[in-house]
Order: C-alpha cells, then sequence, then structure tokens
C-alpha cells in the first residue's frame, strides 16, 4: 500500500475556522470532535458529540445531537499576553491531519504584541482502540526569553447547540488533587454523560482548581526557561449511560488507567486500528491529478470516523459526527450512499446498520398505521427512537413571507423502498441466512405491505400519488418513476425471499400486475411523473454557476419551481443507477442528457451519481468531470461550504463514482459484474473487497484487471461469465454492455 496522504490548512484564516473544523474532525464511530483550535474564537463552533445521545430541549423543538461539554479549550497566558492568532502576527503556521492514524498536529511560531516569539506544537487524536478516550498534548517553547506561561483547562458544560442548553450539572469533582470529573444529565432525566480529565505537567508547575458556572476549571502555571519546553498532556474518558458498564466509577477508573500509558503509547495502539483497517478498504489510484487520491483518503478517513461500528442501535448522520447539520438526524443516505461501502469492506457493519432500522420498526409501524396505512412507515429523519423527527416548518416562501411546511415526512416516503433494497443487496453480498431470517425478511414484509397498502386504482390500474422523490424541488405528485419502480422491486423482494401468507400473496401478485411503471412512448425517455413533460423550461445557466447554495429559492418560491422542470438532484437518473439491470446503455444516455440540463445540483448527492450513469454509458471525460466535482462538495474553494459538518453521504459517494463507476463493479440479481471505464487520467484503480466470504484484491488499467481472491470467486467480466480459483489476470475488450430487462 502506498504512503497514505494528509489534509493540510495551508493558513490560518478566521475566515475559513469552521470549515476546517468540520474537515479535519477527528472520529471513531462513538465520539466526534470538531477540529476546532484550543484557544477560543468567536466565530468557530466548537463541538463533541456522541452516536445516538439525542435530546429535545422542549416539546415544541426538534430531537437534536447534543453538543457535550468541551475538552479541549485552553486559556493561554504567555508572559500576560492571551494567545490568540487574531493579535500579534504568525511568523509559521502548519497544521495537518494524519489520516494514517487519525492525528491532528498544529505547529506554528507566535510573535506576541509584546514582542517575543513563542513555538506552540499541539497535537491530538480520538483513540479507535478504546472509543471513549480523547488524547490531546501542547508544548509551549519561548524562543526569545524566559517565559511566564500559564494554562487553564478543563471540563466546560456551558456548551451549547446554536444557543440551546441540553444538560444539566449534575455534580462535579476533583479527585486526589489530580482528576476532574464532571456528570451531566439531559433536561428530561432520561440519559447521562460523565466526562473525566487529568492534565500531566512537570512537577514544578503549580496547579489550582476551580468550580464556576458550569466551568470545572485547571490552572497550570510554570516559568520557562529560554529554549526549554513547557508540556501539558491531557487525557479524557468520555462515556454515556447507554454504554454497558456506565458508571461514573468506571469512567475514573478508565480515564487512570490510560493516563498511565502516556500519550504516545495509546497514539501506537490507536493507529494499529487504523492500520488494518486501510489494508481492508483503501482504494488506490495513479492519476495524473493528485488531488484524485487525496479525496479518496479523505472518504475513507471520514467513513471511518462516522460510522458507529460499536452498537447496531446508532446509525449514520447525514453530517456524521462532525457538526449540528440536520440535528444529528439520520436519512435515506446511510442505506444508498454509505452502506454499499461497508458491504464490501466490513459486511458486518452494513448488517448493523441495517439492524437500526430493525430495532425502530415499531416505530415505523406506528407511523403507518398514524396515516392510514399498513405495514412501516420509516421516518424520512430519524434519531434514537424510530420516531419522524423532521421539522415540521423550514424557509420563509419569498411570496407569502410565511414558513413553509417542511413536506418530506409527510410525502418522501421512497426511503421504505431504499431499506428494502439495502437489506436485498446486503444478502446478495452475504448470503446472511440468519440476519434474513430474524430480522431481514421482517423488513421486506413489513415495508411491502406499506405500499401495497398506499396504492390507489385509478381505471384499473395501480398508481402511487402525493409523492415526493429524490429530486425534492417536485413536490406531491403523482406516479414518481423512482418510487414506482423501487416500490415495485420492494414488494417483488418479499415475494422473492417468501414473506406473504396466501392471502398477502394474492394481493402482492396484484400490486405487482397493476402498479403503473412511467415510460415514454419510445421506450428511452422515462418521465419523472404524470406532469413533469408538460411543464414549462427556464434558463438554469445561473443557478448551476452557484449550484449547491439553493439560489433558486430567492428568485422562486418552491410552489413556482413545483411548476417547472426544475430538478435539485438526480431523480430518473437515480432510478437508472439503482436498478442498471432494467435499462440499457441507450436509455441510460437518453436519460441522461434530457434531465442533467434541467437539473441545478443543489443536492450534494446528485454530480456522483451523473458521473455514474455518465461512466456506464461509457462518457468517461463527463463522468470523470462530474466525479471531480463530486469530490469538491467539501474539499471545494467555498470557505463556508461545510460549516455546521461534513456531507457524510458524499464521502461515500466518492467512493461509489471510483469503485462502481470507473471500476465498474456492480452487483445485478445476485451477480458480480465488472465492466471497467476508467477515465483517461487513472493509469490504474486498485482496492480489497469482500464478497460471499472471499477476500478479493482488484487491480485495472486500461489495458489489465488482475484479480486475487482467497475463495473461488463467480464474476462477470464484461459480459463474461468467469470462474476465479485464486488468481486471474485478463486484458480489457471493452465490450461489456449493458443489456437491460423488462419488469
Amino acid at each position: 500500500m502506498s504512503t497514505l496522504t494528509s489534509l493540510k490548512e495551508p493558513q490560518f484564516s478566521p475566515h475559513t475556522l469552521n470549515k476546517f473544523a468540520t474537515l479535519m474532525a477527528a472520529g471513531n464511530g462513538y465520539l466526534g470532535l470538531r477540529a476546532c483550535h484550543e484557544e477560543a474564537y468567536t466565530d468557530q463552533t466548537r463541538g463533541m458529540y456522541l452516536a445516538g445521545f439525542y435530546h429535545r430541549a422542549t416539546p415544541s423543538e426538534t430531537t437534536e445531537l447534543v453538543n457535550l461539554p468541551d475538552v479541549l479549550q485552553m486559556r493561554i497566558e504567555l508572559d500576560g499576553e492571551i494567545f490568540t492568532l487574531l493579535s500579534g502576527s504568525i511568523v509559521d503556521y502548519r497544521r495537518e491531519l494524519n489520516y494514517a492514524n487519525g492525528e491532528l498536529v498544529r505547529r506554528l511560531t507566535w510573535l506576541a504584541p509584546n514582542g517575543k516569539r513563542y513555538q506552540i506544537n499541539c497535537q491530538r487524536f480520538l483513540s479507535a482502540a478504546q472509543h471513549s478516550l480523547l488524547c490531546s498534548r501542547i508544548a509551549i517553547t519561548p524562543l526569545d526569553d524566559s517565559a511566564s506561561v500559564t494554562i487553564s483547562t478543563g471540563i466546560d458544560a456551558t456548551q451549547t447547540n446554536s444557543g440551546r442548553q441540553h444538560l444539566d450539572e449534575i455534580s462535579v469533582r476533583v479527585f486526589e488533587q489530580r482528576y476532574l470529573q464532571g456528570c451531566y444529565r439531559t433536561l428530561d432525566g432520561e440519559n447521562e454523560v460523565t466526562i473525566a480529565s487529568f492534565c500531566a505537567v512537570s512537577p514544578e508547575t503549580s496547579n489550582s482548581f476551580f468550580a464556576k458556572n458550569r466551568r470545572l476549571t485547571q490552572h497550570c502555571s510554570a516559568s520557562i526557561a529560554k529554549g526549554k519546553t513547557f508540556q501539558l498532556e491531557k487525557t479524557s474518558w468520555i462515556s454515556c449511560s447507554r454504554d454497558e458498564g456506565y458508571g461514573a466509577e468506571s469512567v475514573l477508573e478508565n480515564l487512570i488507567n490510560c493516563v498511565k500509558s502516556g500519550y504516545d503509547n495509546l497514539l501506537a495502539e490507536s493507529a494499529s486500528v487504523w492500520r488494518n483497517y486501510w489494508q481492508r478498504s483503501r482504494v488506490e489510484v495513479i492519476s495524473e491529478h493528485s488531488q484524485d487520491q487525496h479525496a479518496l483518503d479523505f472518504a475513507l478517513y471520514h467513513l471511518f470516523a462516522m460510522t458507529p461500528a460499536h452498537s447496531e442501535r446508532c446509525s449514520i448522520a447525514a453530517k456524521g459526527l462532525t457538526g449540528e447539520g440536520y440535528k444529528g438526524h439520520i436519512f435515506w443516505d446511510t442505506e444508498v450512499f454509505l452502506l454499499p461501502f461497508h458491504l464490501m469492506t466490513q459486511p458486518e457493519i452494513a448488517r448493523q446498520l441495517l439492524s437500526y432500522r430493525w430495532h425502530n420498526l415499531a416505530g415505523a409501524q406506528a407511523k403507518a398505521q398514524k396515516n392510514g396505512y399498513q405495514g412501516a412507515l420509516f421516518p424520512w429523519e430519524s434519531a434514537w427512537s424510530g420516531e419522524e423527527e423532521t421539522p415540521e416548518f423550514a424557509a420563509i416562501n419569498i411570496r407569502t413571507g410565511l414558513r413553509q411546511k417542511v413536506a418530506s415526512a409527510l410525502a418522501e416516503h421512497h426511503l421504505v423502498a431504499d431499506i428494502a433494497w439495502a437489506v436485498d443487496a446486503y444478502y446478495q453480498a452475504t448470503l446472511d441466512e440468519t440476519f434474513m431470517r430474524e430480522r431481514g425478511v421482517t423488513l421486506l414484509l413489513e415495508t411491502a405491505r406499506f405500499w401495497i397498502s398506499r396504492a390507489v386504482e385509478v381505471n384499473g390500474r395501480l398508481e402511487l400519488h402525493d409523492v415526493i422523490g429524490p429530486d425534492e424541488y417536485t413536490e406531491h405528485v403523482n406516479n414518481n418513476a423512482y418510487t414506482n419502480y423501487l416500490a415495485y422491486h420492494n414488494v417483488k423482494l418479499a415475494l422473492k425471499y417468501g414473506c406473504f401468507d396466501a392471502e398477502l400473496k394474492n394481493l402482492a401478485e396484484d400490486f405487482l400486475t397493476r402498479l403503473w411503471l412511467p415510460a415514454s412512448d419510445d421506450n428511452q425517455l422515462i418521465e419523472q411523473d404524470d406532469t413533469f413533460f408538460s411543464k414549462p423550461t427556464i434558463d438554469l445557466a445561473k443557478y448551476k454557476t452557484q449550484q449547491g447554495t439553493q439560489a433558486i429559492l430567492l428568485d422562486y418560491s418552491r410552489a413556482e419551481v413545483n411548476e417547472m422542470q426544475i430538478l435539485k438532484q438526480a431523480d430518473v437518473v437515480m432510478l437508472t443507477y439503482m436498478l442498471p439491470w432494467l435499462f440499457t446503455q441507450q436509455q441510460l444516455a437518453a436519460n441522461l442528457d434530457y434531465y442533467e440540463p434541467r437539473t441545478i445540483h443543489d443536492s450534494s448527492l446528485s454530480k456522483a451519481i451523473h458521473g455514474v450513469i455518465a461512466a456506464r454509458s461509457g462518457r468517461l471525460a463527463q463522468a470523470y468531470q462530474f466525479w471531480q466535482q463530486a469530490c469538491l462538495i467539501d474539499l471545494g474553494d467555498d470557505p463556508h461550504s461545510c460549516d455546521d459538518g461534513i456531507h457524510a453521504a458524499a464521502t461515500g459517494a466518492i467512493w461509489l463514482g471510483a469503485v462502481q463507476g470507473f471500476a465498474g463493479l456492480t452487483v445485478e440479481r445476485g451477480e458480480l459484474h465488472l465492466n471497467p471505464h476508467l477515465p483517461q487520467a487513472w493509469r490504474s484503480i486498485s482496492f480489497p473487497f469482500v464478497w460471499q466470504g472471499a477476500q478479493v484484491q482488484l487491480r485495472l488499467t486500461s489495458q489489465q484487471i488482475s484479480i486475487i481472491t482467497t475463495k473461488p470467486l463467480r464474476i462477470v467480466i464484461e459480459g463474461v461469465e468467469t470462474e476465479v480459483l485464486h488468481e486471474f489476470v485478463t486484458p480489457v475488450t471493452g465490450s461489456g454492455t449493458t443489456k437491460g430487462e423488462c419488469l
């Protein structure tokens, strides 16, 4: 494996404080920590989040992922000067996130207003080996004269979610004049979190402790000779009442054990876990553009950081564990854009992500019943309980001046079929009979029952009315193509896995016989919904240059956008991605050509999918352009592109574009297919993956396919079914095609 890239902050800028706090965030799936500086800046949003730790502050507000008390902030005073990069001047500055081990390092030389220079080095990491463990270290060296150094740090429970306080302070204590501990409980009394910290400093350091205004603080002071270094190592342990063996005593005990090991040993322990992760998941490309490899490493770093491998009661939020965007809620993104990566690298985690839905099945059944349906209607936005968490209102209508209702919870029901699609994908990749028997079949049955009950009869056929597809600029339509096709697929899967009794089986077969599947007369274009082709078009060039900002809603209300051929993101194009065996290359190209000019790409998920379909259509230059643009969703020059957190699904989409688009590795009705479409800029791509118990290493160039597998592997290579026993090499012919098949 070649050397991993890293993420470097080119310079300190107050304009990109929150962007880099997101991009360089630490995470281990249990905890997420924004990469805020030790010193405070008013405009920087500090944040530490614990997977599954949600709270609703009042009955009228939305449940959100709680921003925990801050343990990283430090007030640093050097010879009477408060350290801040907004005063004095920066002589030298480097900050780098090491993807190989998750450590964030900052090294700088500060010229203080008093004319003295100080070298300041900061390091931190969240342990990948012990999920509750956070370690940081700061070293300060006076360069021109001796110096007095004072650092104040501790546990700061004044931290809020954008001003909303979710925690009551239960107790704060200092044990043995060394260990700080704070216990906090959510306002509803349902959950607790306990944080303990220890600061290791030299014996000559003066220490004192204070507890005031929700802050438990340790003041460390020392005199340092010129050229000598003052160092403070801070070790923290964070645990909540949902953890096994939780208790204030165990938190303190775990902290003490970690303190004995020290920063370097704990980092080495964590790095070992990271090393194993990279070995089983890294995608390596040899490209004319170095940023391609960096984008892939960046994506996979965050895919590890955001994934709660410790618990099947948690899932991946739209912003991972990097910020407060979308209140920390879980969407369809997880099943469609993130789960495929885990299926091919760590299928046991994919199983856990699907189990999250199974655990919340009761909430989905209750929502279906409340809305007059049968089966399971999963919430558009979910958190811990499985209840609907979508806010009722959103932005202001520019015409009426009133807040607009959010329609997604009422009509964006394709999520139900997306979950069924993911259950089937999991079984195909793993052949996990136990999961299907205990959980998967139930999910397929209950989701299928929902669609059967939701259909309405119109002139002898069944239709799905008042829905929203992935394109959220088109609301409350009838027979959205994506929704209808995926609902059909959902019910067909339930029949395939033998889920129904005799009565329901008849209803399912009738549903499949009579459900209307939108198509055009020439069988090339698929109409997005019943009325889409009849709507007027407008010139979208202005809005395409501002994609991702929803600038069109500054000129038109949502109701007006709804009556034009304007797409927020891929919809029919998304359909051709989800069910690739149904469509020919000609259909892929025709729908891409029609819908892309009408798509603003205001969703971070849109361009990557367009790129995959362009690659499958043989349009490699266009596919590569889409993929590179998708890689810039967070990494681009926009200083505020991800202030409130990473675009989690977009990181999964970077992997999808490389593996499913360019490498052409797809799963079609239980078969593994390989149809390479490498962009001209790439000399090769290689990556490991898992398929039905086999560990496989795949390497592709424009001329050659190389496969090494630990078990016999059946794979359809460019249309030819092939059995690989151990090692296999074959030339690329470019003859693979997508044939298409009617439902």
